[in-house]
């Protein structure tokens, strides 16, 4: 961790307490400053990270009237943010203490349900189907083929999951807007001054892009790192399509299904990359509920496409992460 001393003097925070937040699975660093002006965080995103996609997302939706942090001071030649501190009270510490999980996830939905209605930035990358078969194949094919059969994926294979996500997501591509890509309690917050779709603090958007909605949504309620009981996986959802009521109900939730697919196969092998490549085997443990959510994806006719797929090259006893290497 770096602490940019004259960076944070000329804030007012030089004698603040620096108390390190817990690493996730990102290069960002976090520490809690405490005894300055105001409740702070320090963002500390050396490369490959980029701290201005953060800052320019953070002050549009934050202008928009949803809880995004505050930027109160940035270096994004260093990559150093001072934001404004939500506190500890995300929606996973609380549900882990045993919160009632129904009105966390319907805060949450009805959050979500706002970021999506709110106009997005211009200038965004596209969360399509091409990026979504990049993505998949960056760790399915790249990391868990390889740790799997002991050998890298032909061309042929290649070709043939990029036409697969192509041709899933594709009756669901005249839909978009802007998507988080992370929206699930680990980066939300309960902010319990705050009133409507402000009651949630949002996290973690600065991979924000424009693509399917339904992603998001399916982020939230087929989490990758937690079970998600099947009554707050109701509420969300309903609370979320009743304050979007212009969609339509049947084809989201084919885009759901098709989403879902896609983020379980490319969640479930990342574990197996940050395993692999970063030494990080602790998050092996949510491979069994990635690759269980996926076959509950591939059960619904949307994600036909893929489901051939995996047929044809998976079988489904292999359907699972391989041992640490």
């Amino acid at each position: 961790m770096r602490y940019p001393d004259p960076f944070l003097a000329a804030h007012g925070f030089a004698a603040a307490e620096r108390r390190p937040l817990p690493a996730d699975a990102s290069f960002r660093r976090y520490v809690r400053l405490v005894g300055g002006p105001r409740p702070a965080l320090l963002m500390d995103a050396p490369p490959p990270e980029d701290v201005r996609p953060f800052a320019a997302l953070a002050r549009h939706f934050g202008a928009a009237g949803l809880s995004l942090p505050q930027i109160i001071a940035e270096d994004a030649g260093a990559g150093f943010l001072l934001i404004e501190d939500f506190g500890e009270a995300t929606h996973a510490a609380l549900l882990d203490a045993g919160a009632d999980p129904v009105p966390l996830y319907t805060e949450a939905a009805e959050a979500l349900a706002a970021l999506h209605a709110a106009a997005p930035p211009p200038g965004l990358p596209a969360w399509d189907a091409a990026a979504m078969a990049r993505a998949t194949a960056a760790t399915f094919l790249d990391w868990w083929w390889p740790a799997a059969f002991g050998r890298d994926p032909a061309g042929s294979v290649r070709a043939e999951l990029d036409a697969a996500i192509h041709a899933m997501l594709a009756p669901f591509a005249g839909t978009s807007g802007f998507v988080h890509r992370d929206f699930f309690p680990a980066n939300l917050m309960r902010l319990e001054e705050r009133d409507g779709p402000r009651r949630t603090g949002i996290l973690d958007f600065q991979d924000g892009a424009i693509g399917h909605p339904a992603y998001d949504v399916i982020s939230l309620v087929e989490d990758a790192r937690r079970d998600v009981l099947p009554t707050a996986r109701r509420a969300a959802l309903a609370a979320y399509l009743n304050a979007r009521p212009g969609l339509d109900r049947g084809a989201f939730l084919g885009a759901m299904a098709a989403c879902g697919a896609q983020r379980h196969l490319r969640v479930a092998a990342l574990w197996v990359r940050l395993e692999r490549r970063d030494g990080k085997p602790h998050y092996l443990r949510h491979g069994p509920r990635c690759w269980a959510l996926l076959a509950r994806s591939l059960s619904q006719p949307a994600c036909a496409p893929l489901r051939d797929f995996l047929d044809r090259h998976i079988p489904e006893e292999l359907r699972r992460n391989p041992a640490p290497g």
